[in-house]
């Protein structure tokens, strides 16, 4: 132990000198580190000291660390808080408190908002499960690393080869770190199935129910039990008579009542685990994961969040007709024009999205069973909670399901921080952010050491002050050297053949008029300010 260094953290010269305590304070306050007041406090003490022994000098050197937040390996300090790390699969900005549809029931989502910080303009770094998880997890963006699909193991790239993730990082920190349900990409419950290696034991303390089977049943259909019926849900009823199964999406795009007890389903039993672990006393402080995998298709919820959303109720997106006219080639690859044609020819949009509705409210009950358990437990006072979801979702907009685009449907995404003594109640932040921003914010928030080696900014300035500036956009990849840029006014997409798109959000939220077609003058001026945060290079 470098004792010179210790007592420089105590304002100490050498053995019996000594600068006042009021300096101490001011160096921690410098570090950046969570303290409490009481610790704070406490150094006043060091005014008048006696002669001090080397004991006493090792003794207040471990205190000093645990007010900087600088815990020795084993050791825990009392005011460091805990993490509840939310993810839910495959929402969008269909979320009551972001204003992305009317009419749709999120009362725990909005409750969570409530507490914390709403980013209403954060964005994946991929729209993509794979991609947008890896780059959240690792820090690393897609661009950087070569991860661009969901086919990739992400430890084969040279980039990520050793590459630390958030478990990995705040268990060096001293925390205890252990998730259950989807937080790596995971396909491990399809036959021949890609997705085993995507999360690894080695990052955790545990997982539950396993790390690479991250899902209890039933979590998604078999491979083999995805041989549909002409007319016919995988699980459930059929669609209705007399419409033709000619065209009818493949996979599992498809959305039922499901009437098993709602107790039975995998989300709610990731959640009864997770609920089980907050109650738990603790010696160290910890990094809890959770994954909720609705509302990822297929969309098969309890019959009683159906029943919020009546299908003559439901009303679609916001289309127009000629909508893709002047999105260039490179945009079209990527859209599932056939789905959104097999939807409408065969009169399903409006029940699809009604079961899209549904998944939604079912996740949100998880969320709400959530916030409940942590209120209840222990850790209530000193827990920050942060909730995501790895990318958005197209219910027909643009003729497009699902997400893999670099429109607003796919890269918006609820990002939600409460964190105690930072963030104030009831507060928004329009500010652009993106996801690969979460690593860097919890490492300061939690007072772990600084990593250089990720990409990303530290939101919090922004939880502090949501309306404090900000000029870095959020960066968003889909495949190699294709980016879209978001600013606070501006969507600005460049693809790998250098096509463009150019949108302007505070006259066209919906991206129906591409700039660079319609005023090419008037977009190459914006562009050439907007290109500047594209990124440099792609890794292959």
């Amino acid at each position: 132990m470098n004792t010179t260094y210790l007592n420089s953290l105590l304002g100490v010269t050498s053995i019996g000198k000594k600068r006042p305590g009021k300096r101490l304070a001011k160096a921690a306050l410098l570090a950046g580190k969570r303290r409490s007041a009481t610790l704070a406090t406490d150094s006043e003490q060091f005014d008048n000291p006696p002669r001090w022994t080397l004991m006493r000098r090792l003794a207040l050197s471990a205190l000093a660390l645990l007010i900087a937040g600088i815990t020795p390996a084993g050791a825990q300090s009392p005011g460091r808080p805990n993490v509840l790390f939310i993810a839910v699969d495959d929402l969008n900005d269909w979320v009551n408190c972001m204003g992305g549809r009317k009419g749709v029931h999120t009362p725990n989502l909005d409750r969570l908002a409530s507490r914390g910080v709403l980013f209403t303009n954060a964005h994946c770094a991929a729209p993509s499960c794979n991609p947008s998880r890896v780059a959240m997890m690792t820090g690393v963006a897609p661009s950087s690393s070569g991860i661009y699909h969901n086919g990739q193991d992400w430890r084969s790239r040279p980039r990520l080869a050793n590459a630390v993730t958030i478990p990995e990082h705040f268990r060096a920190g001293g925390y205890t770190a252990f998730g259950g349900g989807k937080i790596f990409h995971a396909l491990s419950w399809i036959t021949g199935g890609y997705g085993k290696q995507q999360n690894e034991a080695k990052l955790w303390d545990s997982y539950w129910p396993s790390a690479t089977e991250p899902m209890p049943e039933p979590q998604w259909p078999k491979a083999a039990q995805a041989r549909r019926a002409a007319n016919g849900y995988l699980y459930s009823k059929p669609i209705a008579i007399g419409k033709t199964s000619k065209g009818r999406p493949s996979h599992f795009f498809d959305w039922a009542p499901d009437d098993q007890p709602e107790t039975g389903t995998a989300d709610y039993k990731v959640v009864s685990w997770a609920a089980g672990e907050l109650a738990r006393k603790r010696d160290k402080p910890f990094f809890q994961a959770v994954g909720i995998f609705r509302p990822h298709i297929p969309w098969y919820a309890p019959t009683r969040y159906y029943d919020l959303y009546p299908e003559e109720d439901v009303f679609l997106p916001r289309v127009k007709k000629d909508d893709l006219d002047d999105v260039p080639a490179a945009g079209h690859r990527s859209l599932r024009k056939a789905w959104h044609r097999w939807v409408e020819e065969n009169d399903e949009w409006r029940s699809a999205v009604r079961g899209y509705l549904a998944s939604i409210s079912f996740a949100d009950a998880q969320v709400g069973r959530l916030l409940d358990a942590l209120d209840a437990s222990p850790n209530s006072k000193n827990t920050i909670v942060v909730l995501w979801s790895d990318h958005g979702m197209h219910i027909g907009e643009k003729q497009h399901w699902e997400k893999f685009t670099l429109f607003e449907e796919s890269t918006r995404v609820p990002l939600i921080f409460i964190a105690p003594g930072v963030t104030r109640p009831g507060t928004a932040c329009d500010r652009p952010v993106s996801l690969l921003d979460v690593y860097p914010t919890l490492n300061e928030l939690c007072g772990l050491p600084k990593r250089n080696d990720i990409d990303g900014t530290s939101l919090v300035p922004l939880l502090k002050d949501p309306s404090a500036r900000r000029e870095r956009p959020a960066v968003t990849t889909w495949g190699r050297g294709s980016h879209s840029v978001r600013t606070q006014r501006w969507r600005y997409i460049r693809y790998a053949n250098g096509s463009e798109e150019l949108y302007d959000h505070m006259d066209d939220p919906d991206e129906f008029t591409n700039l660079a077609v319609s005023r090419p003058s008037h977009a190459k001026t914006i562009i050439s300010e907007l290109e500047k945060w594209l990124p440099g290079r792609s890794a292959k």
